[in-house]
């Protein structure tokens, strides 16, 4: 089972796929998480700019849709926290995976903005740093999400969320 966390930056894949990855890892133990700041980290692929240009977070959705194949082809679990912005890598993943669950994590721009939790939007928006998604790089919502939180007011429930998500994801 992949199950794919799809938002912007500071939508709060992270800390909802974490949850999902807890508990599903305590019912499941083949269970991982994978988190694409952290693909980015291990493969050295977040140093210079080219590498969040279009064509750098490209090469991270493949590398990332081929390591979910693997550990998927291995019979294990996967909680991908991911921005994933291209439409036909979200296909592919359908087209690929024994069982896959896709949940968009929906919050508008400007509550991004002014949250700003990775200091990213601002600068962003001032010119200060380029190739930002949802500022001059374009984030189209997934097509067809399995599910959609919305998380545009504080205070979710991470555990509730969690749990629904793998209900849902598990029926």
């Amino acid at each position: 089972m992949i199950i794919w966390i799809v938002g912007l930056s500071g939508a709060g894949k992270t800390m909802i796929g974490k949850e999902v990855f807890r508990q599903f890892k305590a019912a499941e133990p083949n269970t991982v998480l994978l988190d694409g700041d952290e693909m980015r980290r291990i493969f050295h692929h977040d140093h210079i700019e080219t590498d969040y240009t279009v064509e750098g977070r490209r090469e991270n959705a493949r590398r990332i849709t081929e390591i979910c194949l693997w550990l998927d082809q291995n019979n294990i679990n996967v909680v991908a926290c991911v921005l994933s912005l291209f439409h036909d890598t979200q296909d592919w993943n359908r087209e690929h995976y024994k069982r896959y669950f896709e949940v968009f994590i929906d919050v508008p721009m400007e509550i991004l903005a002014e949250r700003d939790i990775k200091d990213l939007y601002k600068p962003a928006m001032d010119g200060s740093i380029r190739n930002v998604v949802g500022v001059d790089i374009p984030f189209l919502p997934p097509k067809a999400p399995d599910m959609i939180i919305d998380n545009r007011v504080d205070g979710l429930d991470v555990k509730e969320t969690a749990h629904r998500i793998l209900e849902n994801a598990l029926c």
